[in-house]
């Protein structure tokens, strides 16, 4: 057996219908159009997703898949991480070293009280501090 004689399986193909091929063929006349109106007309084309002045369904459903590109600072307080205060250089690095901060956090702000003492360690532009 070879590629030459393989065929579909039967009934899983039929002949296109020829349209406007005359009465006689059965789809002559109208061409399978109906009488009149809009959709029996050359040229008509639905607009895509338009489902008949109903509310379509993409705006029925909720908008999703927006995220807010507004980086707001993990904030670190001082009082409670003494780590942080302790070390020579405030940087990102530096701080993840000795507090569990995600990598997707890009921006830190220290708080506290002694928080203003540290702005003369900080050597990252990404961190910055606040005295309460």
């Amino acid at each position: 057996m070879g590629i030459e004689n393989l065929t579909p399986a039967e009934g899983s193909t039929s002949t296109r219908k020829r349209v406007g091929r005359g009465c006689g063929s059965g789809m002559g006349k109208t061409s399978t159009r109906g009488q009149k109106g809009q959709k029996s007309r050359t040229g008509y084309k639905r607009k895509r997703n338009f489902e008949g002045g109903q509310q379509p369904l993409a705006r029925r459903l909720p908008k999703v898949g927006f995220t807010v590109k507004n980086n707001k600072p993990y904030v670190i307080n001082v009082e409670k991480i003494k780590a942080v205060a302790e070390l020579a250089e405030i940087t990102m690095e530096a701080i993840r070293g000795v507090h569990k901060v995600a990598n997707s956090v890009t921006k830190v702000k220290l708080v506290g009280a002694s928080a203003k003492d540290l702005a003369s360690k900080i050597k990252d532009e990404n961190v910055t501090t606040t005295g309460n």
